[in-house]
């Protein structure tokens, strides 16, 4: 299915500001040589929307989603027989292939990235030659590609995204106490009605020092928990929101309001068919059919069951042309802000979204399924 197009003629908008900030070098070389058209501007600041009505029919109706991952060779022959090395980088998250490019990948190698991301979470590609045009098409393997409303995007490629610290801090400024911004435990686009998917992450620039990532399992997050409180949340659903607030058409005096939208707090993954725990700090607001007393103690317990137990993160040192993929279905991630804005970050990001999370009762964890252990 082809990407939903923003109509601007149905959507009340505030015009998009002209940003003037100096690429950095490499990121600079990168773009031109992908034939990108720097002339009017970098990056392209589409119109932002006023009205929470117009951000809802942009992506309201059902697409139909297959998982490539789920018709991957379990061997994953193809892909990793291929690289030079695959290393896991911790024991339940996080692998690095060497010795690939990921513009070059066969169908069959992609439907095997599909399944290793599911199983591992996050797998990572160092020293790629890749333009924003083939990190697109590659995201379109995995699923319809989100075209944001209002953040920054490539020019001329609808869908990719920039991510430059230095243009988010020219409308909130960061700080050592306060980063904002990505540095904050989340899982990108929770509030769509079909939430993200596969998110291809390229930085073409990084500091020498810091600016690493996070990641976090929620397999293993899931596995934490005693199969008693187990069954506590298993079925349960939660509210889930938007990062950007909206006018309420109909009572715009009321102030900014999020997109909300009703998921469960544990899903199954479609290749995979293992639960994982799928709540973040950020933007999971309540659990449904909870007092909001009972509601904040077990979130409070589950986002720090994912962010204090480190033997199921792992944390990511960049450098220049590297990629991340990742799962925003089994995941959270925080991207540090140690560098403090000292050297520039630069990269290009495309989310492939998904189909409607879904639970299931009879479905394994991870370690039942793996055979790694009985319940405790």
């Amino acid at each position: 299915m082809a990407p939903t197009a923003i109509d601007p003629t149905i959507i009340d908008v505030v015009q998009p500001k002209k940003d003037n900030l100096n690429l950095p070098p490499e990121s600079r070389k990168r773009l031109e040589k992908a034939g990108i058209d720097l002339s009017g501007g970098y990056p392209y600041r589409p119109a932002k929307p006023l009205y929470l009505q117009d951000v809802q029919k942009i992506r309201g109706t059902y697409r139909e989603h297959h998982d490539p991952g789920a018709r991957a060779d379990p061997a994953k022959s193809a892909l990793l027989g291929a690289a030079e090395k695959v290393i896991d980088l911790t024991t339940h998250i996080g692998t690095e292939i060497v010795g690939l490019q990921l513009k070059d990948l066969t169908d069959r190698q992609k439907d095997e990235l599909g399944l290793l991301i599911a199983e591992r979470s996050v797998v990572f590609f160092r020293d790629q030659d890749i333009s924003p045009q083939q990190q697109k098409s590659l995201g379109e393997w995995y699923g319809e590609i989100e075209i944001h409303p209002q953040v920054p995007q490539v020019p001329g490629v609808p869908g990719v995204t920039v991510i430059w610290p230095e243009l988010q801090a020219k409308e909130v400024k960061a700080s050592f106490r306060r980063p904002g911004g990505a540095s904050r435990w989340h899982t990108d686009l929770v509030h769509e009605k079909q939430p993200a998917g596969v998110t291809h992450l390229h930085n073409d620039t990084v500091p020498t020092v810091g600016g690493d990532t996070i990641w976090a399992s929620g397999y293993s997050a899931y596995e934490k928990l005693s199969p008693d409180f187990r069954k506590i949340i298993d079925g349960k659903k939660a509210v889930y929101r938007s990062a950007h607030p909206y006018l309420d058409r109909d009572d715009p005096v009321a102030g900014p309001k999020y997109i909300e939208r009703t998921h469960p707090l544990v899903r199954v993954h479609p290749a995979t068919g293992w639960k994982a725990l799928w709540v973040n700090r950020a933007m999971t607001e309540r659990i449904v059919g909870l007092d909001k007393a009972e509601s904040d103690l077990i979130l409070g317990y589950l986002f720090d069951v994912f962010e204090k137990n480190i033997d199921i993160q792992v944390r990511f040192k960049w450098t220049p042309c590297t990629s991340a993929l990742w799962d925003n279905r089994i995941t959270i991630h925080n991207a540090s802000w140690d560098y403090e804005g000292t050297q520039p970050r630069h990269g290009t990001r495309v989310t492939a979204l998904a189909e409607v999370p879904f639970f299931r009762e009879d479905a394994p964890t991870r370690r039942q399924a793996l055979g790694l252990t009985t319940e405790d």
